[in-house]
């Protein structure tokens, strides 16, 4: 292969991943996110926050909170981000934060079913139990590393008067939140009441089965990599994100000072596009079959109840401000998501299989660094992950290594690293990283230990 098919071959896979991963993790997974973390942001009182997961909240309290926010509400790592920056501009202290972002993508409820099911009970637990541990011990060495820091944020975050005010959340905001975290759940819950098809039929026409040929052509699927593939469904759903990230700008860029008619169109595709995604589109021989899924009636119900609790709970203000801080997010951190996901993508190219046996096969330090290595480089989202360590498993990768890289992977992304960086800094965020891998190679050694 010469030097032109490699760089054409490079970014075939960098746009393959990307283009699978836009249609297949932005939509059901990652949007409903952005709106919980502008709810996180907008409409949950400072004091609530800084209450439970302050820098001067008990560490009793603070670590443990964080912990259980982060297996609660987290779905992958690209979810966690979002929300993670929502709690830190807020007033959560640096230690609860940092623990809040490692533990929820390492041990979300589905990342650890998953797990359990696919690959074994040991990797479960094990992963449950030294992510939490260990995610406590880099908020707590966060902290105190950066207890300047994180001090002068705390007052910038908070006045002397905040734990004097009133603490409490409104039932309104539950609500609210409980059903957008709704949104997120019935769309990434794999469940067989929500994927199962209770209805179908047929779009003619002949030409899908051919552009789903060309599309494989275009960007081919690669299980072993963790290349999804594109579908036709796909592609239809990216042209609807391209255009809501147009009405978007128009809309919600100046949403605080008023809506516009651009607002609307873009909530509008927001909640069409979110209801088109939980169909079940396949290409057949004579057109498209089209299964009507559990997730698309939960995915209705309970859109339509988050659109009628803001209109009728919510004072246009309100609304406005959540709008508004759930597009600054966005704009903050889906750049680098892309441009991280393109990245991987193409690295996942550069690594050999071969070196997996070589580097990982064994129990040792060397290996464990390896498995935490392919985390950064071979970036998998949640549904993906679980499938690639189980091949990672057939190449030879020895079990300790295989838990540093299910701990690391989620945590050390290439786009988790960059947007972790443009929320906290890049000092923060070049410790953060030491810290992660050490812990994460630490968590590969003494499971390989213990199971030995």
């Amino acid at each position: 292969m010469n030097t032109l098919d490699y760089i054409a071959t490079l970014l075939q896979t960098g746009l393959g991943s990307l283009a699978a991963y836009l249609a297949a993790h932005v939509l059901l997974c990652l949007l409903p996110a952005f709106f919980i973390a502008g709810a996180l942001s907008a409409l949950i009182p400072k004091q609530a926050i800084t209450k439970y997961l302050g820098r001067n909240t008990a560490k009793w309290i603070s670590y443990p909170a964080s912990a259980l926010g982060g297996f609660v509400l987290a779905v992958c790592s690209c979810t966690i981000m979002p929300l993670f920056a929502s709690i830190y501009k807020k007033g959560a202290g640096l230690g609860p934060a940092t623990t809040f972002l490692f533990v929820g993508p390492a041990v979300n409820i589905l990342a650890i079913s998953l797990t359990g099911v696919q690959i074994g009970m040991d990797i479960a637990l094990a992963r449950l139990i030294l992510a939490i541990v260990f995610g406590i011990g880099i908020g707590i060495l966060m902290a105190w590393i950066f207890r300047k820091d994180d001090a002068a944020h705390n007052d910038t975050t908070n006045n002397s008067s905040a734990f004097a005010q009133d603490a409490s959340v409104p039932a309104r905001t539950w609500v609210f939140f409980v059903l957008l975290l709704g949104v997120l759940i019935a769309g990434t819950l794999q469940i067989d009441v929500l994927t199962k098809s209770y209805a179908a039929f047929t779009l003619p026409g002949e030409w899908s089965s051919s552009f789903q040929a060309w599309l494989h052509l275009l960007a081919p699927p690669n299980p072993s990599l963790g290349i999804e593939g594109v579908s036709v469904h796909g592609v239809f759903l990216i042209g609807l994100l391209l255009i809501i990230s147009v009405t978007a700008w128009l809309g919600l860029n100046n949403v605080d000072e008023g809506f516009n008619a651009w607002t609307y169109i873009a909530l509008g595709l927001v909640t069409l596009t979110l209801i088109v995604a939980s169909f079940r589109v396949t290409a057949v021989a004579n057109g498209l079959s089209v299964g009507v899924t559990g997730k698309l009636f939960a995915e209705i119900v309970l859109i339509a109840a988050v659109w009628w609790m803001a209109v009728k709970n919510f004072e246009t203000y309100e609304i406005q401000e959540w709008l508004w801080e759930m597009w600054r997010f966005t704009k903050q951190i889906i750049p680098l998501l892309v441009v991280g996901v393109f990245l991987a993508g193409m690295a996942r190219t550069l690594i050999p299989a071969t070196w997996i046996e070589t580097l990982a096969g064994r129990n040792t330090a060397l290996g464990n660094l390896a498995g935490v290595l392919f985390g950064v480089f071979m970036y998998f989202p949640t549904l993906v992950e679980v499938p690639i360590a189980q091949t990672f498993l057939s190449l030879g990768m020895h079990r300790g290594p295989l838990l540093a890289y299910l701990l690391a992977d989620p945590e050390l992304s290439l786009q988790s690293i960059l947007i972790t960086n443009s929320v906290i800094g890049r000092k923060k965020t070049a410790v953060y990283v030491a810290l992660v891998t050490i812990f994460s190679t630490l968590s590969g050694l003494i499971f390989g230990w213990f199971i030995s």
